[in-house]
């Protein structure tokens, strides 16, 4: 047991003793020339995944706006308001009924169902000022919001 032992611990060291296996193949090209073309072909990769990326988000954005906006949808959220980091109220309207709910990360309650249904402002006109401003630096309408 020991001598195999001695055996096994031995063995790094004369793989280290070991001559170098002598390679017939040639030698890579060392110069300025193979590390431009390495950086160009990086460089050329890297803004073709960008702008993959970025042609695949200006689709995704035209393939949602084609959607029906907001017609022949049942249930409208009308409001929301945030009571804390992960719980909201939510006033939803389907059909002619507006119901508040709560929502939790673990459930959503209904709190309340209104008899009367509340009239909400039209959100073109209750768009802060800071907010128009930069819709406008920005160069969208409002119109493109719904």
């Amino acid at each position: 047991m020991k001598r195999l032992l001695g055996v096994l611990l031995a063995l790094p060291a004369m793989v280290m003793a070991a001559e170098p296996v002598v390679s017939t193949a040639a030698p890579l090209p060392v110069g300025g020339s193979s590390v431009a073309g390495q950086l160009s072909q990086l460089v050329l990769g890297l803004m073709l995944v960008l702008g993959l990326i970025f042609f695949l988000a200006w689709l995704l954005r035209r393939v949602q706006r084609a959607g029906p906006a907001g017609k022949g949808q049942v249930i409208d959220l009308i409001g929301s308001r945030a009571l804390g980091p992960r719980d909201r109220l939510l006033l939803v309207q389907i059909g002619n009924e507006q119901i508040l709910l709560g929502l939790t990360p673990g459930s959503i309650t209904a709190l309340h169902v209104m008899k009367e249904p509340v009239q909400v402002l039209n959100t073109e006109q209750a768009t802060p000022e800071f907010a128009q401003r930069l819709m406008e630096l920005l160069g969208k309408d409002h119109k493109d919001k719904k």
